[in-house]
């Protein structure tokens, strides 16, 4: 399929891309932690991606080199953001407070479990968000897109035993982070699950 693309076929850039569009835009997320901006970061990696398709060799999956891209990405619109920070106007309203839209749900039907689960889910990309990069870089390559340890190798630019190390750190700090928080999460009656 590259090599159609290459060819001048470029309506399969598409195809190509559409399998990973999702991986790309997660991964976006987890780093600008803005819909808008993960969007913008997602579209400018598959433009690159685009225009870098002939230096693509094949040494590694064609996702693996796309979530690099990504990353790198991510890192660059970070770098800018901290450099120059800017307010939207959309965020105040004429007199000057916040606005923040209401959201619209029936909190009634929600069962107890689900929201038990959504309330772990957010402590646990809560502590995510606060590992240093280099930490949160490797356990959302890992655990969360699911890239084998050579492939999260690949894509950090560093050696498959920094990878192991990073991870195993990471996995610390987030025990430590979410230890306490998880005992007073889980239902008294329910407590003895956290030891499994």
């Amino acid at each position: 399929m590259i090599a159609a693309i290459l060819a001048g076929n470029r309506e399969l850039y598409h195809n190509l891309i559409e399998p990973y569009e999702l991986s790309v835009y997660r991964m976006a997320m987890s780093f600008v932690k803005d819909e808008t901006e993960a969007e913008d970061v997602a579209q400018d990696a598959f433009l690159k991606a685009f225009r870098n398709l002939a230096n693509f060799r094949g040494q590694s999956k064609f996702s693996t080199w796309l979530i690099s891209i990504t990353l790198n990405e991510a890192r660059r619109r970070l770098r800018r953001q901290s450099t120059v920070r800017m307010e939207s106007l959309d965020d105040f309203t004429e007199e000057g407070g916040k606005v923040s839209p209401a959201l619209l749900r029936d909190w009634s039907e929600i069962p107890s479990e689900a929201l038990e689960r959504r309330e772990v889910r957010a402590l646990l990309q809560r502590a995510i968000e606060e590992l240093p990069p280099i930490y949160r870089e490797v356990v959302v390559l890992r655990d969360i897109e699911e890239l084998s340890v050579e492939e999260a190798a690949g894509v950090l630019t560093i050696s498959i035993s920094s990878v192991k190390v990073r991870l195993h750190r990471a996995r610390i700090m987030l025990q430590k982070a979410l230890a306490p928080k998880l005992k007073l999460a889980i239902p008294k009656k329910r407590r003895w699950l956290a030891w499994y």
